[in-house]
């Protein structure tokens, strides 16, 4: 049977597949307009996790979905809003809206959610204080992220104290942000707190600190195991190219 047959009567069957389970939007014009790739495609995003049932499996589900259909989890989750009017839906609302870059919504849904009784919570501060940044309105998610702070002293997050750190900077007080990337990068789960002081202090003219910092980083990742190289490649690119920058000051 020649191949192109055989990769044909695969696309109407996996279209059928499409149809029956209810996911025929946008997997079944992906895989007719996509011919043998869509297939592909629909085998490992949605049906390969299925059979295998692994953590691995559902990640590369949800990127390749996101890929090919960026906005569909924030058209589910507006439609989900609309139908029940929960905290809890307006949250993941909110959440991908920072994901997406849509931060006037964003900020409008965490105001709407600390408006509720129930919605006193400091993890929404901080997604206020993360809108806010996005908007360049720096100033802003300090103030959002110290009234956390003062209602909530010991409330702890890595991230929340890096996004305190990342917002001191834009906000021009670099020297609070300098203290606080040094603080947050003694715990953080990873080296952005470092790399962004190192970032900092070169753009401060401390070329020799910069670079000292960022050297330090990028030895301690290389002697980490390849996994985590691979997930901080960013962080380890940037702080590569802040330790080379010394020989040239």
């Amino acid at each position: 049977m020649p191949l192109g047959l055989i990769l044909f009567v695969l696309d109407v069957v996996l279209i059928v597949h499409t149809a029956k389970t209810g996911r025929f939007w946008p997997w079944a014009y992906v895989i007719f307009f996509l011919p043998g790739i869509g297939g592909v495609a629909y085998i490992v995003a949605e049906l390969a996790p299925e059979w295998l049932g692994s953590y691995k499996g559902q990640s590369a589900r949800r990127q390749v979905a996101a890929t090919l259909n960026p906005t569909g989890r924030y058209r589910r989750l507006s439609e989900e809003l609309q139908i029940v009017d929960t905290i809890a839906n307006r949250a993941a609302l909110a959440e991908e809206c920072l994901n997406l870059g849509k931060f006037d919504e964003a900020l409008a849904q965490y105001q709407t959610i600390m408006a509720k009784p129930m919605g006193d919570e400091p993890v929404f501060l901080i997604g206020k204080a993360r809108a806010e940044l996005g908007l360049a309105k720096a100033e802003a998610a300090v103030a959002a992220l110290e009234e956390l702070k003062r209602r909530w002293p010991d409330f702890q997050s890595p991230d929340g104290h890096l996004l305190y750190a990342v917002a001191l900077e834009k906000a021009g007080r670099a020297d609070e942000a300098l203290e606080h990337y040094a603080a947050v990068g003694r715990y953080y789960p990873g080296v952005e707190p470092r790399v962004r002081q190192a970032e900092l202090l070169q753009r401060l003219g401390r070329h020799f600190e910069a670079s000292a910092l960022a050297d330090d980083v990028v030895r301690t990742l290389k002697r980490a195991p390849g996994y985590v190289r691979r997930q901080q490649k960013q962080w380890l690119a940037i702080a590569e190219r802040v330790a080379r920058s010394q020989a040239l000051h």
